[in-house]
């Protein structure tokens, strides 16, 4: 299944991609968040599509379409996760996951206007993989970790890197920027993703290609990542993991290249659709 989230921004209702059709589910589910993942929601979508899934209205064409999964209780990240992009940014490839944590406020639709923070120098792109928690995941053993996924979604990880690696502390303060964390079109359930490590996913500026990368070049792969992770907080049903960038970011070019009002990045990953964003000026 491919569930969507369309309307206004902080209107946001159900939906799903069936052949192609935009259909409301809004009738039978408040929104995908965590209480739906929490009690079973996906097998009763399941249900109610083979029940009365030609009975569904349809979401008129145009229709904005929010992020997929309403706010988790976090987004967590997964920094330098594949070498080449460890290698372009000099940095030495992880012995260990690195984690960093993307603020909720910063998760937009797939296809809204990205907002250069104020006083922004250095905002880049990264297109990568997400992963959407299915149920309360602690202390999760690795052979048992795709029994936690619910599905997976396209991201750009959205960076300040002035913000993230010269202003002190962590990681965290050029991550979760307003606008930062473009995620959609769909939440693609697991069942229809054959081979999660062999997935494409690329990255245009402009129309230029920047990033051109393969899931099966993860250092650490995704039940590593639920497993690993799980041992430093409960993830919780809606909670997202954003798996890592691969090479072709602005910070690893040389020289540099960062992103100005009017560009526009295209990116997407194969199975999971693809995205637009516009760059904007700062703005309250």
């Amino acid at each position: 299944m491919k569930l969507i989230r369309f309307g206004n921004p902080g209107q946001e209702k159900p939906g799903i991609l069936v052949d192609g059709r935009q259909l409301d589910v809004s009738a039978h589910f408040q929104d995908y968040n965590e209480q739906f993942f929490a009690e079973d929601g996906l097998n009763r979508l399941k249900d109610i599509l083979s029940e009365i899934g030609s009975e569904l209205p349809e979401i008129p064409a145009g229709t904005r379409l929010g992020a997929p999964v309403a706010r988790p209780s976090k987004i967590v990240c997964i920094g330098l996760n594949y070498i080449d992009h460890a290698n372009e940014t000099n940095a030495t490839p992880p012995t260990e996951p690195v984690i960093f944590m993307k603020s909720t406020t910063a998760l937009i639709g797939p296809n809204d206007q990205v907002m250069i923070p104020r006083g922004s120098e250095k905002t880049d792109w990264e297109v990568e993989l997400a992963v959407v928690i299915g149920k309360k995941a602690s202390y999760v053993e690795e052979k048992d970790a795709f029994e936690y996924v619910a599905g997976y979604a396209l991201h750009n990880d959205i960076s300040e890197r002035a913000y993230q690696l010269e202003r002190g502390g962590t990681w965290d303060k050029g991550k979760g920027c307003d606008t930062f964390a473009p995620i959609g079109p769909w939440l693609v359930t697991k069942d229809e993703v054959s081979d999660v490590h062999a997935l494409r996913l690329w990255l245009t500026v402009n129309g230029k290609q920047m990033q051109d990368g393969n899931t099966s070049n993860l250092i650490f792969n995704i039940p590593h990542l639920i497993a690993y992770t799980s041992q430093f907080m409960t993830l919780l049903p809606g909670d997202i993991i954003s798996t890592g960038t691969p090479a072709g970011v602005g910070l690893g070019m040389n020289p540099q290249v960062y992103l100005q009002p009017g560009d526009i990045m295209e990116l997407g990953i194969d199975g999971l659709g693809t995205s637009r964003q516009e760059l904007i000026a700062f703005s309250h």
